[in-house]
């Protein structure tokens, strides 16, 4: 790789518990849920009948958005990542050219399910025989890279316009990609992020493999539990993060606002070998991915002041605690602070990892900790390995200069960021 160093200068997000920065911002440090209760789940027989979806007002779909494109429009996914991602552009005070195409900046915007709704939608209507009723923007808005192929259109990028996917891991390692492209020298900025649908038809299979708590329907903002004795199931959740990144030589040349330093990472597999299988990680691979992203980071394991796990409220979360501790060689004491945002949000699947760097990014660059919410009593498993204050249950002002940030996904695929304060 080129000596070049990349540096994050946009954010945008649509949270569950904050549509915008300053919205969500405000939201994690308060401590706020974005998990309510839905009706619709009711009818349907969920077991599970609360999740996480962002609030989207009719004046950021017009913002976005004209008229004829909103026609027949049944796509959250895209909306969410469009409006994330238009965000972070602005933020990282970009221009649009309506001419030209930009050849120096792209984007790298991840999916887990996108347009499941408009897929239902055209379902019945090919059923019905009115397949000349599914409209003129049906396939783009149920496209894998819908959403990447809408904010091209918008941003007029000419570098690389696609979308990964990676399970739960998506969004961190869109961002990885996306530095990894910079730092090679083949882009000068690139708009990184992820995106989810939400609502019944993606949540039903997570419903069916009773793997959702079930006793908080009535107790929405309770109901995720990351690191708790108590947890029982992740909470469902959807929306989209992004984050601009660009060169430090072009942030500084034209006097960009700075957020952090990104200054390594790296992405592996465990090949659902050893315990990893579909829906279990392999410890092994885990613990590796976490040592080669402070490897490539060129820094000690000593200097992790905090983690942003992945955490999502399950039977697992002990074992993450036991992977970082092992792949540190640190604990008790001497473990960094831990947070995770997933007891506000929910697990938001394909958008997590992307939320969750915006979340990490705004702890450096304003030098504090969100709070682990709904944390009445700790896992007696992870008290073994990390000391009790390490886990903050209230928001924390912290000096620190070093956030690891990891996801990690069913098909036993892991990606670790290593983010700095500048």
């Amino acid at each position: 790789m080129q000596n070049t160093r990349v540096v994050v200068t946009g954010l945008g997000v649509c949270s569950p518990n904050g549509v915008g920065v300053p919205a969500f911002k405000e939201a994690i440090e308060s401590g706020k849920s974005g998990i309510r209760f839905y009706s619709e789940l009711e009818k349907l027989n969920f077991s599970c009948q609360i999740g996480g979806m962002p609030l989207i007002s009719e004046a950021v779909k017009a913002k976005y958005f004209t008229p004829l494109q909103l026609r027949n429009f049944n796509a959250a996914g895209i909306l969410y990542g469009v409006a994330a991602g238009m965000e972070a552009w602005t933020d990282a005070g970009l221009k649009i050219d309506e001419e030209n195409c930009d050849f120096d900046s792209g984007t790298i915007f991840g999916v887990g399910t996108l347009g499941v709704d408009k897929y239902r939608e055209s379902i019945y209507k090919v059923d019905e025989g009115n397949t000349r009723r599914l409209g003129s923007t049906s396939v783009q808005q149920t496209m894998s890279s819908g959403v990447s192929a809408y904010l091209g259109g918008m941003l007029g990028l000419g570098n690389l316009v696609t979308s990964n996917s990676s399970a739960c891991s998506t969004g961190t390692e869109a961002i990885l990609l996306a530095y990894e492209r910079i730092k090679n020298g083949k882009a000068t900025r690139m708009l990184a992020g992820s995106t989810s649908d939400g609502g019944p038809y993606v949540w039903c299979g997570f419903d069916a493999l009773r793997i959702l708590p079930s006793k908080y329907n009535a107790n929405p903002t309770q109901a995720s539990r990351p690191m708790a004795s108590d947890a029982s199931g992740f909470v469902p959740g959807s929306g989209a993060g992004a984050l601009v990144l660009e060169t430090l030589e072009s942030a500084q040349k034209r006097g960009a606002k700075i957020y952090a330093e990104i200054i390594g990472g790296t992405s592996n597999s465990g090949g659902q070998r050893q315990e990893g299988s579909m829906t279990a990680p392999n410890s092994i691979a885990v613990k590796r991915c976490i040592t080669d992203a402070v490897k490539d980071a060129q820094i000690t394991a000593e200097e992790v002041d905090v983690i942003n796990g992945h955490l999502t409220a399950t039977s697992k979360d002990d074992l993450e605690i036991k992977n970082w501790s092992e792949a540190l060689d640190r604990s008790g004491q001497e473990f960094p602070y831990i947070n995770s945002l997933k007891g506000m949000t929910g697990h938001c699947l394909a958008a997590s990892g992307s939320i969750e760097c915006v979340a990490s990014v705004l702890q450096l660059k304003y030098q504090f900790l969100f709070p682990n919410i709904n944390l009445q009593q700790i896992n007696p498993e992870i008290l073994k390995v990390v000391s009790e204050n390490r886990i903050p249950r209230g928001r924390m002002n912290l000096e620190f200069n070093i956030l690891a940030k990891a996801s990690f996904g069913f098909g036993d695929v892991n990606c670790c960021l290593i983010f700095k304060k500048i």
